[in-house]
Protein backbone atom coordinates (compact mmCIF):
# COMPACT_ATOMS: atom_id res chain seq x y z
CA UNK A 1 0.00 0.00 0.00
CA UNK A 2 1.36 3.42 -1.00
CA UNK A 3 0.57 7.06 -0.43
CA UNK A 4 0.52 8.67 -3.87
CA UNK A 5 0.10 12.31 -4.88
CA UNK A 6 -1.22 12.69 -8.42
CA UNK A 7 0.62 14.86 -10.93
CA UNK A 8 -2.55 16.88 -11.45
CA UNK A 9 -2.28 18.12 -7.86
CA UNK A 10 1.20 19.53 -8.52
CA UNK A 11 -0.12 21.28 -11.60
CA UNK A 12 -2.31 23.37 -9.28
CA UNK A 13 -0.05 23.44 -6.20
CA UNK A 14 3.47 23.47 -7.55
CA UNK A 15 5.37 23.46 -4.24
CA UNK A 16 3.01 21.37 -2.10
CA UNK A 17 4.73 18.74 0.04
CA UNK A 18 3.77 16.21 2.68
CA UNK A 19 5.48 15.06 5.82
CA UNK A 20 4.58 11.40 6.31
CA UNK A 21 4.44 9.39 9.54
CA UNK A 22 3.35 5.75 9.71
CA UNK A 23 2.84 4.12 13.11
CA UNK A 24 2.16 0.40 13.57
CA UNK A 25 1.30 -1.85 16.47
CA UNK A 26 -0.43 0.81 18.58
CA UNK A 27 -2.65 0.48 21.60
CA UNK A 28 -5.08 3.41 21.45
CA UNK A 29 -7.35 2.36 24.30
CA UNK A 30 -7.93 4.28 27.51
CA UNK A 31 -6.87 7.77 28.56
CA UNK A 32 -3.30 9.02 28.29
CA UNK A 33 -2.21 11.78 30.65
CA UNK A 34 0.90 12.73 28.65
CA UNK A 35 -1.12 13.25 25.49
CA UNK A 36 -3.75 15.22 27.39
CA UNK A 37 -1.01 17.52 28.69
CA UNK A 38 0.44 18.05 25.20
CA UNK A 39 -2.99 18.94 23.83
CA UNK A 40 -3.66 21.31 26.72
CA UNK A 41 -0.34 23.09 26.09
CA UNK A 42 -1.14 23.50 22.41
CA UNK A 43 -4.61 24.85 23.17
CA UNK A 44 -3.07 27.40 25.56
CA UNK A 45 -0.56 28.36 22.85
CA UNK A 46 -3.37 29.10 20.37
CA UNK A 47 -5.32 31.14 22.92
CA UNK A 48 -2.23 33.19 23.74
CA UNK A 49 -1.05 33.67 20.15
CA UNK A 50 -4.40 34.84 18.80
CA UNK A 51 -5.89 36.71 21.75
CA UNK A 52 -5.62 40.03 19.88
CA UNK A 53 -6.11 38.96 16.27
CA UNK A 54 -8.07 36.82 13.82
CA UNK A 55 -6.59 33.45 13.05
CA UNK A 56 -7.48 33.69 9.35
CA UNK A 57 -5.07 36.64 9.12
CA UNK A 58 -2.16 34.63 10.56
CA UNK A 59 0.85 34.46 8.27
CA UNK A 60 1.15 30.73 9.00
CA UNK A 61 -2.27 30.09 7.46
CA UNK A 62 -1.99 32.28 4.38
CA UNK A 63 -0.40 29.51 2.25
CA UNK A 64 -3.45 27.29 2.82
CA UNK A 65 -5.97 30.02 2.12
CA UNK A 66 -4.13 30.90 -1.10
CA UNK A 67 -3.96 27.23 -2.09
CA UNK A 68 -7.69 26.79 -1.47
CA UNK A 69 -8.34 29.69 -3.83
CA UNK A 70 -6.15 28.08 -6.51
CA UNK A 71 -8.10 24.86 -6.09
CA UNK A 72 -11.40 26.71 -6.57
CA UNK A 73 -12.33 26.40 -2.88
CA UNK A 74 -13.63 29.50 -1.06
CA UNK A 75 -11.39 29.67 2.09
CA UNK A 76 -13.95 31.79 3.91
CA UNK A 77 -16.66 29.17 3.44
CA UNK A 78 -14.47 26.06 3.74
CA UNK A 79 -11.69 26.50 6.27
CA UNK A 80 -8.64 24.25 6.30
CA UNK A 81 -8.54 21.84 9.23
CA UNK A 82 -5.94 23.84 11.13
CA UNK A 83 -7.84 27.12 10.70
CA UNK A 84 -11.06 25.45 11.82
CA UNK A 85 -9.38 24.00 14.90
CA UNK A 86 -7.82 27.32 15.86
CA UNK A 87 -11.07 29.19 15.30
CA UNK A 88 -12.90 26.73 17.54
CA UNK A 89 -10.39 27.27 20.35
CA UNK A 90 -10.54 31.06 20.05
CA UNK A 91 -14.33 31.00 20.09
CA UNK A 92 -14.88 28.48 22.91
CA UNK A 93 -11.61 28.62 24.85
CA UNK A 94 -11.27 24.84 24.78
CA UNK A 95 -10.90 21.85 22.46
CA UNK A 96 -12.45 18.36 22.79
CA UNK A 97 -10.50 15.22 23.60
CA UNK A 98 -11.30 12.30 21.30
CA UNK A 99 -8.78 9.51 21.83
CA UNK A 100 -5.00 9.49 22.47
CA UNK A 101 -3.90 9.14 18.84
CA UNK A 102 -6.21 11.83 17.52
CA UNK A 103 -5.43 14.08 20.47
CA UNK A 104 -1.68 13.73 19.87
CA UNK A 105 -2.11 14.58 16.20
CA UNK A 106 -4.20 17.62 17.10
CA UNK A 107 -1.63 18.75 19.67
CA UNK A 108 1.18 18.66 17.09
CA UNK A 109 -1.01 20.28 14.42
CA UNK A 110 -1.85 23.19 16.71
CA UNK A 111 1.71 23.59 18.00
CA UNK A 112 3.16 24.00 14.51
CA UNK A 113 0.05 25.47 12.84
CA UNK A 114 0.01 22.85 10.07
CA UNK A 115 -2.80 20.55 8.90
CA UNK A 116 -2.25 17.00 10.11
CA UNK A 117 -4.52 14.11 9.18
CA UNK A 118 -4.90 10.63 10.69
CA UNK A 119 -6.13 7.59 8.74
CA UNK A 120 -6.63 4.03 9.97
CA UNK A 121 -4.54 1.97 7.54
CA UNK A 122 -6.52 -1.21 8.14
CA UNK A 123 -9.67 0.51 6.86
CA UNK A 124 -8.07 1.53 3.54
CA UNK A 125 -8.80 -0.57 0.46
CA UNK A 126 -5.78 -0.03 -1.76
CA UNK A 127 -3.44 2.93 -2.08
CA UNK A 128 -4.22 6.21 -0.35
CA UNK A 129 -4.08 9.01 -2.89
CA UNK A 130 -4.31 12.77 -3.05
CA UNK A 131 -5.94 13.44 -6.41
CA UNK A 132 -8.77 15.20 -8.17
CA UNK A 133 -12.19 13.58 -7.83
CA UNK A 134 -13.91 11.71 -10.63
CA UNK A 135 -17.42 10.42 -11.31
CA UNK A 136 -18.29 7.62 -8.90
CA UNK A 137 -16.35 8.91 -5.90
CA UNK A 138 -18.37 8.75 -2.67
CA UNK A 139 -18.01 10.48 0.68
CA UNK A 140 -19.63 9.89 4.08
CA UNK A 141 -19.09 12.99 6.28
CA UNK A 142 -17.62 12.49 9.74
CA UNK A 143 -20.43 11.77 12.18
CA UNK A 144 -22.96 11.03 9.42
CA UNK A 145 -24.39 7.99 7.66
CA UNK A 146 -25.41 9.76 4.44
CA UNK A 147 -23.34 9.19 1.32
CA UNK A 148 -22.44 12.15 -0.89
CA UNK A 149 -21.58 11.81 -4.58
CA UNK A 150 -18.81 14.10 -5.76
CA UNK A 151 -18.58 15.96 -9.02
CA UNK A 152 -15.28 15.64 -10.91
CA UNK A 153 -12.39 18.00 -10.23
CA UNK A 154 -12.35 18.36 -6.44
CA UNK A 155 -9.06 17.83 -4.60
CA UNK A 156 -9.48 14.82 -2.29
CA UNK A 157 -7.73 12.19 -0.23
CA UNK A 158 -9.08 8.80 -1.28
CA UNK A 159 -8.68 5.03 -1.06
CA UNK A 160 -10.11 3.67 -4.29
CA UNK A 161 -13.46 5.38 -4.87
CA UNK A 162 -13.94 6.03 -1.15
CA UNK A 163 -13.16 9.66 -0.35
CA UNK A 164 -11.27 10.13 2.92
CA UNK A 165 -11.26 13.93 2.97
CA UNK A 166 -13.15 16.45 0.85
CA UNK A 167 -11.82 19.77 -0.44
CA UNK A 168 -8.26 18.66 0.30
CA UNK A 169 -7.88 19.35 4.05
CA UNK A 170 -11.38 20.56 4.85
CA UNK A 171 -13.45 17.65 6.18
CA UNK A 172 -12.63 14.02 6.97
CA UNK A 173 -14.81 11.02 6.19
CA UNK A 174 -16.43 8.59 8.59
CA UNK A 175 -14.52 5.86 6.72
CA UNK A 176 -11.04 5.28 8.09
CA UNK A 177 -11.39 7.48 11.16
CA UNK A 178 -9.08 6.66 14.06
CA UNK A 179 -10.84 4.93 16.97
CA UNK A 180 -9.79 3.11 20.15
CA UNK A 181 -9.53 -0.05 18.04
CA UNK A 182 -7.04 1.47 15.59
CA UNK A 183 -3.65 -0.26 15.50
CA UNK A 184 -1.96 1.12 12.38
CA UNK A 185 -2.10 4.77 11.31
CA UNK A 186 -0.99 7.01 8.46
CA UNK A 187 -0.46 10.67 9.33
CA UNK A 188 -0.01 13.13 6.42
CA UNK A 189 1.17 16.66 7.23
CA UNK A 190 0.39 19.08 4.40
CA UNK A 191 2.54 22.07 3.56
CA UNK A 192 4.71 23.86 1.02
CA UNK A 193 8.41 23.58 0.22
CA UNK A 194 8.83 27.32 -0.28
CA UNK A 195 6.74 28.56 2.66
CA UNK A 196 6.61 26.32 5.72
CA UNK A 197 8.83 23.32 4.98
CA UNK A 198 10.72 23.62 8.28
CA UNK A 199 7.44 23.51 10.22
CA UNK A 200 6.31 20.42 8.29
CA UNK A 201 9.55 18.58 9.06
CA UNK A 202 9.55 19.68 12.71
CA UNK A 203 5.93 18.54 13.15
CA UNK A 204 6.69 15.23 11.42
CA UNK A 205 9.72 14.52 13.57
CA UNK A 206 8.07 15.47 16.86
CA UNK A 207 5.01 13.38 16.05
CA UNK A 208 7.21 10.38 15.25
CA UNK A 209 9.21 10.85 18.45
CA UNK A 210 6.12 11.15 20.65
CA UNK A 211 4.44 8.14 19.02
CA UNK A 212 7.49 5.98 19.64
CA UNK A 213 7.98 7.23 23.20
CA UNK A 214 4.37 7.25 24.39
CA UNK A 215 2.93 4.30 22.46
CA UNK A 216 6.09 2.15 22.12
CA UNK A 217 5.18 1.42 18.50
CA UNK A 218 7.01 0.97 15.21
CA UNK A 219 7.35 4.32 13.41
CA UNK A 220 8.70 5.38 10.04
CA UNK A 221 8.79 8.80 8.41
CA UNK A 222 9.20 10.26 4.95
CA UNK A 223 8.52 13.19 2.67
CA UNK A 224 6.42 13.31 -0.50
CA UNK A 225 6.88 16.15 -2.97
CA UNK A 226 7.07 16.90 -6.68
CA UNK A 227 10.31 14.94 -7.03
CA UNK A 228 9.20 11.98 -4.92
CA UNK A 229 5.47 11.54 -5.43
CA UNK A 230 4.83 8.37 -3.40
CA UNK A 231 5.70 6.67 -0.12
CA UNK A 232 5.26 3.01 0.87
CA UNK A 233 2.93 2.73 3.85
CA UNK A 234 3.34 -0.97 4.62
Amino acid sequence: MDFIVAKEVYEKLNTVCFGVVVAKGLNNQGANYEVEQLLSESVDFIKSKFQTGKIKEAIELSPYREAFARLGINPNKYMSSIEAMGSRIIKSGSFPKINPLVDLGNAISLKYLVPLGAHDLDAANGDIQLRMSKTGDTFVPFGSEETELLTPGECIYSAGEVVKTRRWIWRQSEHGKVTDKTRNVFFPIDGFQDQNYKSIIAARDELAEQLHRIFSCEVKVGIVDRDNQSFKLN
